[in-house]
């Protein structure tokens, strides 16, 4: 028997309950991981809701590093002992030990804690696809990012500067705004304070930017196309707020002939190459220094309703980790 965090309904954080689950031996093309942390991320929200429709019964989580314990029929390219890493697609990192594919799993580098590694696979990936799928960023682009000091939003900002980009971030604190700026966000905006739309057009003077990312949703979406330049590109991916109601095709043609863009990580990470050179451009900048993973806050896994609850309500920054 292992313990694990179960949702039977959805509903706030209290749906979320610690049970005892019993787990197989792996199967064919599976090992067994033990975790040793866990991340945290709003899609996990999103699940746990019913914002996301899933099958219940169910182990949240989507996000996890560990040691591998056993190693099932057809696998030859992992082995017992290996240190490995995942993000997206299968649920039920929320777990003392789970049973997975190992065709999703990474394998983390030595330089690489597992803390570390469970804090940004979602999150850098995620970040990868923004910022090299959705819209590319080029040396001398000026963007605006959403929630900059969050854990995408933290990982961005330092990533967009590598490529020598200028970033416009949105916080809702002095405090984040000071977090943001010391992870490169070169223009801060408090938006409790300011009038962010008018502030990148400030900043800008009047061009707007050619991509915003945002991820809070229903209370930013029109003030965020206000910020864009002609042809630019709107990159919806989260709804902190709750989610961007239908657009329709003529506002984006009012608004200066925009694009909307509504991704997934879990269609990026589908495709085997495009997840691994995800992962491997990851590890990379990471290790390079140019991009540091912060942990703001860990919680015991039992504790995983505390999490949601900082989370929701915007207590945290940086990077959210839950410790079997």
């Amino acid at each position: 028997m292992i313990k694990a965090i179960r949702i039977h309904e959805t509903g706030g954080p209290e749906v979320l309950k610690w049970e005892d689950v019993e787990l197989a031996e792996p199967g064919e093309g599976e090992v067994r991981l033990k975790h040793s942390a866990s991340g945290l991320n709003f899609i996990d929200c999103y699940q746990r809701s019913g914002l996301y429709p899933i099958d219940l019964p169910t182990t949240l989580g989507t996000e996890g590093a560990g040691t591998i314990e056993a190693v099932g029929p057809g696998v030859d390219n992992l082995k017992v002992g290996q240190r490995v890493a995942y993000a997206g697609g299968q649920m039920g990192s929320y777990s003392e030990a789970r049973n997975i594919s190992a065709g999703v799993l990474v394998p983390v580098p030595d330089g690489i804690e597992d803390q570390t590694a469970a804090a940004m696979m979602l999150k850098g990936m995620t970040v990868h696809m923004l910022m090299f799928k959705c819209y590319a960023v080029q040396p001398g682009d000026t963007i605006l990012v959403h929630a900059a000091a969050g854990g995408v939003g933290s990982i961005m900002c330092q990533w967009a500067n590598a490529l020598g980009a200028t970033v416009i971030g949105t916080v809702g604190s002095d405090e984040k705004a000071e977090k943001a700026k010391a992870n490169g966000c070169h223009h801060p905006i408090n938006y409790s304070t300011e009038d962010f739309a008018a502030r990148v057009q400030e900043i800008t003077d009047g061009k707007g930017v050619p991509v915003v990312y945002e991820s809070i949703g229903k209370n930013t979406y029109e003030k965020s196309m206000d910020c864009l330049a002609n042809f630019g590109t709107l990159v919806n991916f989260g709804n902190a707020s709750g989610p961007i109601p239908a657009i329709e095709p003529l506002e984006l043609m009012r608004k200066g002939s925009l694009a909307l863009s509504r991704p997934t990580l879990f269609n990026y990470t589908a495709d085997h190459d495009m997840r691994m050179k995800a992962a491997a451009d990851l590890f990379d900048i990471v290790s390079s220094g140019k991009v540091k993973i912060e942990i703001g806050q860990t919680f015991a896994l039992e504790d995983t309703a505390k999490a949601h609850v900082a989370l929701e309500s915007r207590q945290t920054m940086g990077s959210t980790v839950l410790i079997p």
